[in-house]
């Protein structure tokens, strides 16, 4: 009965004028289609649309104005050094890596599955370039990402232990999908800087949030970089657990056409010259990292 009514008396369309429509917008928060809806009804009219496609077209743009938002904001909120997309990479510098390796770190697979990944090379090899590059495709995923420096993170992590407000700061670094540790020995740490890197990569790894590291040391040398040995292991073995390891190779791209690798004395002559102590123990080769995880045993998958 109350059906038959209903289409016997149709509901009144309400006649609103164009300034009676700007209160509704914004009470259901359409800003975008506030600003464009007098354009396209214009639009309509004039092509007699129907009403079908009008309000198709209203809220297409609302849905895409909406993505394009919070796609920079995001990318504001990643604090990313600069900004790089993988297109960008110039991979035919480097002998043993190709886009399609990267695959399964440029898909949603990535954070779904929280893959990690530790990006090792000199200067110029494009490490922060391509972790800055897979942290943007997280985002445009749909996936939250923050990019900090190794020194930055320890730091701010050390003041707030010191304060005891470690809890509550290690949210800054624990609650993002994505993690990008930006290098990771390129400069001097506190006496801390393991046990406050675990805290961060320890809660990570329980809830499988990917995290991306770039360093120019070896892995044998995490321990004597982060001052404790058994926790640069204990690190290095959760993220290498669901991660992978690159070495990227080649000459470096700031300074290729330079031709430094021809031009430089050899590096003994160059540490005298320079007084730079040549050091100690030499990066190993790419077929040494290639084998097992120095530390931790593990297979690191390297390319």
């Amino acid at each position: 009965m109350s059906n038959h009514r209903n289409r016997q008396n149709p509901p009144q369309v309400p006649k609103l004028s164009e300034g009676q429509l700007e209160p509704l917008f914004r009470r259901l928060n359409l800003a975008h289609t506030r600003r464009i809806y007098q354009q396209v009804a214009d639009r309509a009219e004039k092509e007699n649309w129907s009403y079908r496609d009008f309000l198709a077209l209203l809220l297409a743009e609302e849905v895409a104005h909406r993505k394009q938002t919070r796609l920079q904001r995001l990318t504001r909120q990643a604090h990313f050094p600069f900004f790089k997309t993988i297109d960008e990479f110039d991979f035919s510098l480097r002998t043993t890596l190709r886009q399609s390796l990267l695959g399964s770190y440029l898909g949603p697979d990535f954070v779904t599955e929280g893959r990690s990944l530790i990006l090792y090379g000199k200067a110029g090899r494009g490490k922060t370039h391509l972790a800055v590059a897979i942290g943007y495709r997280a985002i445009q995923n749909g996936f939250e990402t923050f990019c900090t420096t190794a020194a930055e993170l320890v730091e701010d992590l050390s003041n707030a232990s010191k304060k005891g407000r470690l809890q509550e700061t290690l949210l800054t670094y624990t609650r993002p999908h994505v993690l990008v540790v930006d290098e990771v020995g390129y400069l001097t740490y506190g006496p801390d800087a393991a046990n406050v890197l675990f805290h961060v990569v320890n809660d990570r790894h329980l809830r499988k949030r990917p995290m991306i590291f770039t360093t120019n040391k070896p892995l044998s040398e995490w321990g004597k970089v982060l001052h404790d040995e058994d926790l640069a292991a204990a690190i290095l073995d959760r993220v290498l657990e669901r991660g992978r390891f690159i070495h990227l190779d080649g000459p470096s791209g700031r300074t290729r056409h330079l031709n430094l690798e021809e031009l430089l004395p050899a590096v003994a002559e160059r540490a005298r010259i320079s007084g730079i102590r040549v050091p100690e123990f030499p990066e190993p080769t790419p077929v040494a990292i290639a084998a097992k995880c120095p530390i931790t045993g593990r297979d690191i998958g390297a390319f």
